[in-house]
């Protein structure tokens, strides 16, 4: 179980929430296991909480605050720890991916956002936000870039996409910018061993994911969760059996996909069909 640990409570918002939270809970007399059990959740989500390292959650800590008596405290110390440069309901499972051990992802029709380049993700910003300023743009645009940084990193995550062929065949943001999102793709995957790719192509016919874009995130100190996205909203499961059902399904795509290095030459080849 996490051990609490000195927090700097002003070094930002959710460090004050994390150290709140101790000082409630010791105040109370209870352990971290105390409250969880109150809580019905873990000791170690708890902690996970006091040490800054998890983005606090409305329902819970409207719990908190009815198991502390604390009123409304921590609900609204919620509201500004979970202010996020990402769309709100991507937070969560941003915040995750910078933790992962191992992250799994299955794009049916648009490349996965750690994967776009800035011409790509710039086109898919402005059809999806068509009344932002060309400042809001820049601003979504420049946090999924930064997203990126998960491959540079020296203890990131093992990386596997397994991406759709249609991902491949819809030109977003031009001709050019297909050309050199797929090229991308291929200079990602080698250049960086952790990174896989593989393409799940037309012939394979159905598939459970064939029209959602799923994340499946492991940890060393936590249980797997899911994270599952459409149009303007996106969803973090947590749910043992659910996550199981996506593993199977995942191991399932990986089975049928092409191999990764046929993958590479259809992609390369698709990049080469946009230069046409």
């Amino acid at each position: 179980m996490p051990q609490p640990k000195d927090l700097d409570p002003y070094a930002d918002a959710r460090s004050f929430y994390g150290s709140e939270l101790r000082r409630l809970r010791e105040a109370a007399g209870m352990s971290q296991s105390d409250l969880g059990d109150k809580a019905f959740c873990s000791g170690t989500y708890i902690g996970l909480f006091e040490m800054a390292e998890r983005r606090p959650q409305e329902d819970m800590s409207r719990i908190f605050d009815e198991l502390l008596g604390s009123g409304k405290h921590l609900q609204r110390l919620c509201r500004l720890a979970r202010k996020s440069k990402v769309a709100g309901y991507f937070a969560d499972a941003a915040e995750l991916e910078k933790r992962a051990r191992s992250i799994e992802e299955y794009a049916p029709m648009l490349m996965p956002g750690v994967l776009q380049t800035r011409a790509y993700a710039t086109a898919l910003t402005r059809g999806t936000m068509r009344r932002a300023s060309d400042e809001e743009v820049e601003r979504t645009v420049s946090a999924r870039m930064e997203r990126a940084q998960l491959f540079s990193c020296e203890n990131g995550p093992d990386f596997w996409a397994i991406i759709h062929e249609a991902a491949l065949r819809v030109p977003i943001g031009g001709l050019r910018a297909m050309r050199d999102q797929l090229a991308h793709l291929v200079e990602t995957a080698r250049a960086h061993p952790h990174a896989i790719l593989q393409v799940l192509p037309f012939s394979v016919g159905f598939h459970p994911f064939l029209n959602t874009m799923s994340s499946l995130m492991q940890f060393v100190d936590a249980p797997p969760v899911v994270y599952t996205e459409g149009a303007y909203t996106g969803q973090l499961i947590e749910d043992a059996a659910l996550v199981a059902q996506y593993r199977s399904a995942y191991d399932l795509a990986r089975a049928v996909a092409l191999s990764p290095e046929a993958s590479l030459a259809l992609i390369t080849s698709a990049a080469k069909d946009y230069d046409r």
